[in-house]
């Protein structure tokens, strides 16, 4: 395969969005698809083609990609009616980006090799900001020879690709890093609260655990939009609350019982319930806030 296959991608959120935007600046052949259609239309100043339904962007593709919110998303854009593996030719490879389950990965891969196609999980670290710049780190399972066909394609989105594993192994370890910060973030929120309830300088404060053992990146990023209550889109509560039910899920299948997610969980569930939903993860510290 040359190394300008013909790219569709399917899902153009906060994340996605950003993703095609880098494969259009690549110079990749591209049609895009959004279940809001105007979502798309930036991609179509940047010489992508804007097509209606999944099926339409999968049909002339090499390699087709998508960034969704959850299992019954992708389930819709993949098989559902109008879905791209309804007119994805033979021998195109499937990209899962989202954050699934392991469990809705074997589906799709079996799905996939049905239609006479290989399918990897390809799920990201990184947020907004590495999305638009190209930096994300993609954690790959499946064959390690359809990473190579792919390559290229991840590369111009891409800091660093790790194959971590066969199918499902890329959608299990993005879910042990979205419980680890979904606990760090839970944690960080009751600890901001007592800051504030206590009198302590919230500032100084904040100085002392961003700059000591608990000042992970995420601490840090995460404590100064709590502080600021800045919380526009980096990563969407309502992905937090669902990422921390997969984990869980996935735990338990493994004989693992991860208490400290079900107890963020509960915390994220609380702020689901509200308005907080649809903005960034930091504003779970809002529900504790008096």
């Amino acid at each position: 395969m040359s190394s300008k296959q013909r790219i569709a991608f399917l899902g153009l959120g906060v994340m996605g969005g950003g993703m095609a935007r880098r494969l259009a600046a690549a110079g990749f052949p591209l049609a895009v698809w959004n279940r809001t259609a105007s979502g798309a239309e930036p991609l179509r100043d940047l010489g992508a083609t804007v097509v209606s339904t999944p099926a339409d962007a999968a049909a002339e593709a090499n390699i087709v990609i998508s960034m969704l919110a959850d299992d019954a998303a992708s389930w819709s854009v993949w098989a559902g009616s109008g879905g791209a593996l309804e007119r994805i030719p033979r021998g195109a490879i499937v990209v899962e980006c989202s954050t699934v389950s392991p469990t809705w990965v074997a589906e799709l891969t079996a799905l996939a090799a049905a239609k006479g196609c290989a399918a990897i999980d390809a799920p990201v670290t990184g947020s907004r900001t590495q999305a638009a710049n190209g930096e994300l780190q993609f954690l790959v399972g499946g064959d390690a020879a359809v990473l190579e066909r792919v390559r290229p394609v991840l590369a111009a989105m891409a800091r660093n690709i790790v194959h971590v594993g066969p199918a499902g192994s890329g959608a299990r370890l993005k879910l042990i890093n979205n419980y680890l910060c979904g606990v760090q973030a839970a944690a960080l929120a009751e600890a901001v609260v007592l800051i504030e309830q206590s009198n302590l300088s919230l500032e100084a404060s904040l100085g002392v655990l961003q700059n000591g053992a608990p000042g992970s990146p995420l601490v840090k990023a995460v404590s100064n939009r709590m502080a600021s209550r800045d919380y526009a889109v980096n990563f969407k509560l309502g992905l937090m609350t669902k990422d921390l039910s997969y984990a869980i899920a996935e735990g338990q299948r493994h004989g693992v019982d991860l208490e400290t997610a079900r107890a963020a969980l509960g915390r994220f569930q609380l702020a689901s319930q509200t308005p907080w939903n649809d903005q960034d993860f930091a504003a779970v510290v809002e529900v504790l806030r008096p």
